[in-house]
Formats: C-alpha cells, structure tokens, sequence
C-alpha cells in the first residue's frame, strides 16, 4: 500500500442554517445537471456540496460517484463510491454507472478483430435476391443470413427466406419443417461439416439432458471433423464448465474470444472460467467486454457490479466506520508519516480530474479550487495508487490520467458503442464463424446437377420453386393445380389449409438463386415452355378457356361462383396471362356446348379459404364456336367475333325510330313490376342503361337492349337465337314480340284476378 497524502486542517464546519438551504441548492442543480447529460457540472456541484458538509453523505457520494464516471473520471469515481462504501456497505446495484463507465473506456478499439481471425462482418453478408451487385462465394450462397454460419437444417419462412432451424424463432420451435430439397444439397456439397452438426446437436441434447460427458464425447467428436468451427469450442467450453474443468474451459473460450472478439457469449463463457479459477480482475474485465457489447444486457451488468464489489470494495472495506473516527485516525496517520510524502503538493482530484473539469476559473467557488475541507477531501483522498493499477490492468492502454479512452480518428462508426443511436452488435450479429476449409474449399464450385432441383409432379426443373410449410419443395403452377382438387401436400398429404388460405406462394429465394447460378441453361429452356405455354393461352381467337354454365350478354355483368378445379385452373390461367377473358356458353346435348357464346372479362376475383371464388365479370363480346375441345379438364374453342350489320339512308331513320319506340316499351314493362321483382333484378343486373343517341355506336348493339334481353323470363333456347342475329333490327322486334307476349300475359292475368274479387 502507498502512503498516503497529509490532509490539512479540517475548516470551520456551517454553524446554524446560514449554508443549508445552497447546498441543497447545488445538490438539486447537480440532479438536473445529471439529467441534461452535463457531467462534468455535475460532478462540481455534487463535490462543492459536500465541501460545505460537516458530516459526508452517502448519498451525495453516491450521486458524485456516478457523475464522475459518466465523466470518465473513474479514479476520481472510485474514490467517491469508497467513501460511500465507507459510510454504508455498498450494494451492487448501486455501481450501475460505475460499469457502464468501465465498459465505455474499455473501448471499440480492444475489440477490433485480429487481422485473419475475424469472421465476416454483417455487411459482407450474402445477398439474398438476384438484385446483389457481385456473385456471392459458392459457400456464402448456402449460409444464414442471420447466424453467418453455413445453413443447418434449413427451414423456408413464408417470405421465402431460408434460415436455420434455430434462427427461424429463437427459443421456440418453429411452425415449418426443414426444406427437403436443401437439405439434401447440403449433405451433398458438405458431408463432414453436416455431420459435425449433427453430433453438435446431439451434444446440445445431451446437454439439456444433464449429461455432460456424454455430450462432451459428441462435442470431440464434432471437432474431429470441425476442428476450427467457433460454436462447438463454445459448446465445449459450457461442458467443461459444467464438469467443472476450468482450465480447459478456459482454453476453448479464449480461442473463440481470439477468433470472434465481437461474441458478447464468448466472453461470458470466458468470464465463468476465470471466475472458477478464483481470478477476479480477469473476470470483471470479461464482463466488462460482454457490457461494451451490449450495454442493454441487464444481468451481465448486474455480474460485472458484484465482481466490482469484490474487486474495489472488499468486504473489509466494504463496511460503516464511525465518521469522525475514520477522519482523525486518516489524519493521525498521516501525520505519523508526513515524512515520506514531502514531495505530495496537490490532491489526487487535481491529478485526476484537470482534464475533464470547467475550463472557466471564475465560474467556480473557492471551494472548487480548495480541496481543504476535511469531508471532501476524506470522500476524494480515498482512491490510491492500487486502483490505478487495478484500472491499468482492466484497461490496458488507457492513459492513466483519467482513463478516458482515446478513440482513433479512423475508427469505423460501426463499431462505436458508445455513439449516440448506435445500435450495439448482437450475438445473431456477430455469431462464431467456420474459420477452417470445408470440404470442398472456399472458391470451388458447388456439384449441382438439375436432378437436384426437380419437381416432384412435373418431373421438371423446379421453376419459380416454392416450398410448403412440410418443406417440400415445387413449381408454383403445379402447387396451386394440386391444391385445386385438395389442400394437402402431393407428397406427405400433409394439411395446407392454412397456406391455401392466406395464398402467401412466395418463391424460395434461396433454390432460385442456385438455380440461376448452376443451372441457367436448363433454366432458359424451362422459361422458354413456360413462355410458349402463356403465348398460347393468350390467344383469343384459338383455344379461347369456355366457362360452360350459363347464359351471359354483353354489356351486363355476370357474377360467378367457381370451385371446381378444373376452373380454378382456367381462372388464374386468364388473370396470370394478363388477358382477364374468357368465353360463357350454354351446354348442348350432342355437340357439348352451344353454337354461340359470350366473351366475359373479369373485374375482380375475391378466393375464400377453401380455395373456391367469386368472380365478377361482365360480357363484351359475342362469338361464334367453329370448334371445340378440351383442356386440363375444361373447354376450348377456336371462335370468330360476331358484329351487328350496319345500315344507311332510310333504313338507319326506320332503325333508329323502332329503337325509341322499343326503348319506351321496355320502360313501360319493368315500372310496372312489382317492387319486389324490380328489387330482385336491379340487385343482380343492375340499373337499366340509358337510351343511347347512336343505335349502331357499339358493335354489338345498345346496351338497354342486352339488359332487357337478360331480365326477360325467356327460355335458353330463344336467348341463344337471339344472341347469334347480327341484326339489331331483327333483335329490337324481337324484343318487342316478346314485350307484347308478356304483356298480354300480365294483362290477362289481372283481369282473372279483378273478376274473381267481383264476384266473391
């Protein structure tokens, strides 16, 4: 222990009330100082209120302590937390600030990662999507993208992301199985090191089994084949913990510490071995690692403030002494030994604290200046030489002066902690890396075939390949198709219900990326079909889909419920060919269906769960059927479009006076519905159109005409005549036979009904 310093003359202490009320003062004036972040403020107004004291405060010793280390004046805060500890038995939750402050001088600049032993940063992950500026290294393209590590029991999220089974949800199980089709390439391409996880999941197992040795024997046998993978020294390390082989778990986790400086679990591990070995320092310093980190790990700081206790405050330190006893005895003491510190000429504060203290003089009290009084100087005079070592040894580096780290100007802004909005790196962020060759080498070439990739129902490659939450793996068309006749998966008949539900068939991004990579060739040439096969079904004219079902006309909307496969099929065909369009007609006994038919175009598609929907569309066209035949299940026509004949001169002035004439007509018939029946129609067809100026303005008529045509109670047969005639003259009298048939209907009707009531 060093001498240490004489301390002059205790000053006068207040008498009465005359200095209470200011130093409150200054106490709340250092609280809000504190608060606002001006530390060094603080740490003199704390400090100048307990030079007014008679007695010290615990408390304000306290509140000096943590000021003084948010200052990174962490001798001075040492010597303050001392003479707290001195006047009450310190608690660890009390060193909050005290390590925070140790964690921010330890510095970014001790954990930069030794050149060669770092893993990949974060940034130089691999790109996920065919957007990535340079190709990926062949082993990067099959690693996760959240642990770093090459993938292990990959599981396909529902964005189509592909991680490992324990990144999926952390500490829980996940809800998909592992992919099928990358597993198995994954055994292909690195046997040893899947079989090394494998034994490291065992390992695991065995672990949670209670059952160390056992574990211990799968983790030697994993590091046979894996000899430089970070997680299974780390996972050794916990082993030999567990059997309490401190000396062995101490090797295995400085090695990881050495290759991974940034595994805030690495030097947790390391901490729990040198505390076994009874090593303190070490083990705060570790801790204090783990803090820098990550600063928002509560019960690492709360380890890092017990070891503090046993490091700076023993526990025969660490005790209430009586005040006044304590400062004459310090003080007899020193006298005794006044020779050996002639050459002391100011206190430790100065020596300590210049750098970081107010740069104007006359802003301060005297006592800022004159650290005379017998209680501050009692409080500050505490910490000695053997702290600065015990700092020096815990910083290393650090100037002694004050120990406030220095960062260097080319410091990335990354790997400051302590920037304000920095976001500290994680464990997923800076997990251990493979830091030996796979089997394969780093740059050699992944041995994919395209039997690797292939669609288990189209024995074709896989092309925009999704995978089921079971993991397996198809194109998409042949997966919608499938799940057209059953929500089960093709292979394992497991339920998708859920998938058929939400409709969420996003590709897997991981096969795809691969499948471009290796097999472009093969890829081309299964685009190149997939091409062809649109082009055709875009076709409107030759094998146009046909909804057989009912009867539709143009102009007037024709809503549909579709849940039979094969027209969920021909559905999503039309809307993923862009042509939205199909034709509607009626089935006929020999020839299958009917001679003339609707072109329909749909508006909206609204899929229920079970993976049925409702369409709305609404004719535009009419056509003819030259010939017809099938399809995946439904119909197909070759067509020709048919138009009205146009007339001139007085044919066009007769056309257009019958077209008045039968436009009032059908006025007349549907305001003489009753309500009831007007509800009903107006609910399905609509409002009637308006009387158009042109009659001849669309080529397939007006549209009143068509609407008219629709509510009318006809049979199929008489509306199919009606929908072939290419004359609208024919059409509107014909219209106007069927009015005065109705007509007559109604009016003979009524008269039945008038004369029954007269004569009852």
């Amino acid at each position: 222990m060093s001498p240490e310093p004489v301390p002059p003359p205790p000053p006068p202490p207040c008498r009465g009330g005359d200095c209470g009320e200011p130093l409150a003062q200054r106490a709340e004036k250092g609280d809000e100082a504190f608060r606002a972040g001006e530390y060094e403020t603080a740490a003199e107004l704390f400090r100048s209120a307990l030079a007014g004291l008679a007695q010290p405060d615990r408390g304000l010793c306290l509140r000096l302590g943590d000021a003084l280390a948010r200052a990174g004046r962490l001798p001075e805060a040492l010597g303050a937390f001392r003479g707290a500890a001195r006047l009450g038995a310190l608690r660890p939750d009390e060193l909050g600030e005290l390590a925070a402050g140790l964690a921010r001088a330890l510095g970014p600049h001790e954990r930069r990662p030794p050149a060669g032993k770092a893993g990949r940063a974060p940034e130089e992950a691999p790109s996920r999507g065919p957007s990535a500026s340079a190709p990926a290294a062949p082993r990067d393209l099959l690693g996760c993208p959240r642990c770093q590590r090459l993938l292990h029991k990959p599981v396909t999220l529902p964005c189509g992301l592909t991680v490992c089974k324990r990144c999926a949800e952390p500490g829980r199980p996940p809800a998909r199985r592992v992919n099928v089709v990358l597993s198995g390439l994954l055994e292909k391409c690195f046997p040893a090191e899947c079989r090394a996880r494998r034994l490291a999941g065992q390992a695991r197992s065995l672990q949670r089994q209670q059952q160390p040795e056992a574990a211990l024997l799968r983790c030697h046998q994993a590091l046979d084949l894996a000899p430089g993978d970070n997680s299974l020294l780390l996972l050794r390390a916990e082993l030999y913990l567990t059997v309490r082989n401190y000396e062995q778990a101490l090797q295995d986790a400085s090695a990881v510490c050495q290759n991974e400086p940034l595994l805030p679990k690495g030097h947790h591990v390391k901490a729990l071995a040198l505390s076994g070995l009874g090593r303190c320092k070490e083990v705060l310093k570790e801790f204090l690692y783990c803090l820098a980190l990550n600063p928002e790990s509560n019960p690492v700081k709360k380890e890092a403030q017990k070891v503090m206790c046993e490091v700076f405050f023993p526990a025969s330190e660490n005790v209430p002494q009586n005040l006044t006893s304590s400062i004459q005895s310090r003080m007899l003491n020193a006298r005794l030994k006044a020779p050996c510190h002639s050459h002391v000429t100011q206190s430790p504060l100065e020596e300590g604290g210049n750098a970081g203290s107010s740069q104007n003089p006359s802003e301060k009290s005297d006592v800022f200046r004159n650290t005379s009084s017998s209680v501050l100087y009692f409080v500050l005079g505490l910490h000695c030489e053997e702290d600065k070592a015990v700092l020096e040894s815990i910083l290393p580096g650090a100037p002694s002066t004050g120990l406030k780290r220095q960062f260097p100007n080319d410091l990335e802004d990354s790997h400051d902690l302590t920037a304000p909005g920095k976001v500290p790196r994680t464990e997923a962020e800076s997990s251990p890396q493979r830091n030996v060759s796979s089997d394969m080498g780093e740059s050699a070439e992944l041995p994919i075939e395209a039997a690797d990739f292939e669609c288990a129902l189209c024995m074709r490659l896989l092309f925009e390949p999704v995978t089921t939450p079971c993991g397996h793996t198809f194109c998409l068309k042949c997966l919608e198709r499938c799940l057209d006749h059953a929500p089960h998966c093709p292979l394992c008949k497991e339920k998708l219900s859920e998938l058929l539900a939400s409709r969420n068939f996003n590709v897997t991004i991981l096969a795809e990326e691969l499948i471009v990579r290796y097999l472009s060739d093969e890829l081309s040439d299964r685009k190149r079909i997939y091409d062809e096969e649109m082009t055709e079904l875009s076709n409107l004219t030759r094998d146009v889909p046909i909804f057989v079902c009912a009867m539709a006309f143009p102009t007037v909307p024709c809503p549909l419920h579709v849940f039979e496969p094969r027209y969920r099929l021909m559905i999503r065909r039309c809307m993923e060919t862009g042509t939205r369009r199909f034709g509607m007609c009626l089935s006929a006994e020999h020839a299958g269906i009917s001679e003339y038919g609707c072109m329909l175009e749909i508006k909206d598609v609204r899929t229920f769960p079970d993976g049925s929907s409702v369409v709305d569309a609404v004719g535009i066209s009419r056509f003819r059927v030259l010939s017809h035949r099938h399809r995946d299940g439904y119909n197909t026509a070759d067509i020709e479009y048919l138009e009205d004949e146009k007339v001139e001169g007085s044919e066009y002035e007769e056309l257009t006076t019958l077209h008045d004439s039968i436009y009032q007509q059908s006025v007349s018939w549907f305001t003489s519905l009753q309500d009831h029946m007007k509800e009903q129609i107006l609910s399905h067809f609509g409002l009637m159109p308006d009387r158009e100026l042109e009659p001849q303005s669309n080529p397939s008529g007006p549209a009143w005409s068509w609407w008219i045509l629709a509510v009318l109670p006809l049979e199929r047969k008489a509306q199919l005549a009606i929908l072939g005639m290419v004359s609208l003259k024919d059409r509107l009298l014909a219209i106007r036979r069927i009015l005065v048939i109705i007509t007559r209907k109604m009016n003979s009707r009524q008269e039945l009904v008038t004369s029954r009531e007269r004569n009852n």
